[in-house]
């Protein structure tokens, strides 16, 4: 089968690797019919690239068709169309029980103290293959696909594998108080369609951005704009339009992808030039991210308010200005989304006939998955109104 693969520092390719077998009676292989590419993956592009090995078949995001089920798989059956979660967990450890899903214990990483193994996601997540393939094994299949109806396009669901549940959760652990403020920090996939879901909602989004594109993106679904670019104080101008205040929450959709951060900035640049083993002996030591969205975030917060990271944060020992936050009473929600704990009801607001979150149009490019290499670095560099990229295996 054709998949795409990590061959070294910005380095994908697109290559023939032996299709995936039934390796446990409890696994399903799902042939691919729409698989994205995500802000993640651009992590394995560049600063995660310690923890990768050439050759690792990379994506997360995937649906497709049941082709074939192990033994001890009774609830799907070969013609089912599912969506695949990001996060690979059993549906039944003390964590799964919990609705923790992103923390599973039978997936658990525990060489490397990380949560739940992911798809298509480096050593540090199980190096377990990914999605962006023509054939998927998916383990624990009577509970981790999702099936959904047939006759929709794949992009109604295919969502439902990580933005749709990633932006989901940003906005439940943002905590908006009724008729309350949510800013956005990003308007990439996860922070547009967190800003798309707060709105649904009923609440007030502001979203902020230096991509012009994008910010033209969300103001068309109604969200309120901040230039990054053109204004010099953003937390002021955040609250010169709340009263005063500031937001009731904030949602950081950029993480470590955050311009700014010079130190950090520097700092990641060398560690591309250690050794592999080196580099990720710092990294999860004494690894240091760019900070700029988090302390925006901070600052453009209501004392009392809370701040909901969805961005991904790699640092170790990042610095965090704690007198700011104590004082302040902000309350800090994170992590991987749960994606299972959310989808039946994101799958309620998709069976609607109305598309209210904009998901069939949301994609930006649709590409065969042999342009997946260029897809990465226009992705990378925001060339192209580039936000969403769904490829067609």
């Amino acid at each position: 089968m054709k998949a795409v693969t990590w061959q070294g520092r910005q380095d994908m390719r697109v290559e023939e690797v032996p299709d995936p077998t039934i390796q446990e009676p409890t696994d399903a292989i799902v042939r691919v019919t729409s698989t994205g590419l995500c802000g993640s993956d651009l992590h394995l592009y560049d600063p995660l690239t310690p923890f990768m090995t050439p050759g690792d078949i990379v994506g997360h995001e995937p649906m497709g068709i049941v082709e074939e089920v192990g033994s001890a798989v009774s609830d799907l059956r070969p013609g089912d169309r599912v969506v695949v979660p990001f996060n690979v967990s059993c549906g039944s450890c003390w964590m799964c029980d919990r609705r923790l899903y992103s923390q599973c214990e039978t997936t658990q990483n525990r060489e490397h103290g990380t949560g739940a193994s992911l798809f298509g996601y480096s050593k540090l997540y199980g190096q377990v293959p990914g999605g962006q393939a023509e054939l998927l094994r998916v383990p624990f299949a009577d509970f981790l696909p999702m099936k959904v109806s047939d006759g929709p396009p794949d992009e109604r669901f295919l969502y439902l594998s990580d933005v749709l549940p990633t932006a989901w959760q940003a906005v439940e652990y943002a905590a908006i108080p009724d008729g309350g403020t949510v800013l956005v920090l990003g308007a990439g996939p996860i922070g547009d369609m967190a800003a798309r879901i707060a709105m649904h909602r009923g609440h007030r989004a502001i979203v902020v951005d230096r991509v012009s594109e994008r910010l033209q993106r969300v103001a068309g679904r109604g969200a309120e704009t901040i230039d990054l670019d053109a204004v010099d104080d953003v937390p002021e101008q955040v609250r010169e339009l709340t009263g005063g205040r500031g937001a009731d929450s904030v949602i950081d959709a950029v993480g470590m992808e955050a311009h700014g951060s010079p130190i950090a900035h520097t700092a990641h640049k060398a560690l591309g030039l250690l050794p592999a083993k080196v580099a990720g002996a710092v990294m999860t030591r004494a690894g240091v991210d760019r900070l700029a969205a988090l302390y925006l975030a901070i600052e453009a917060v209501r004392r009392g308010g809370t701040i909901s990271i969805s961005g991904v944060y790699g640092g170790a020992a990042d610095p965090m200005p704690m007198m700011q936050l104590f004082d302040r009473q902000v309350q800090l929600r994170m992590g991987q989304a749960n994606v299972r704990a959310w989808s039946d009801d994101i799958l309620a607001v998709l069976d609607e006939d109305d598309d209210r979150l904009g998901v069939e149009s949301f994609a930006t490019h649709r590409l065969p998955l042999d342009e997946a290499p260029s897809a990465y670095r226009k992705f990378r560099d925001k060339e192209d109104g580039m936000v969403k990229v769904v490829f067609r295996p």
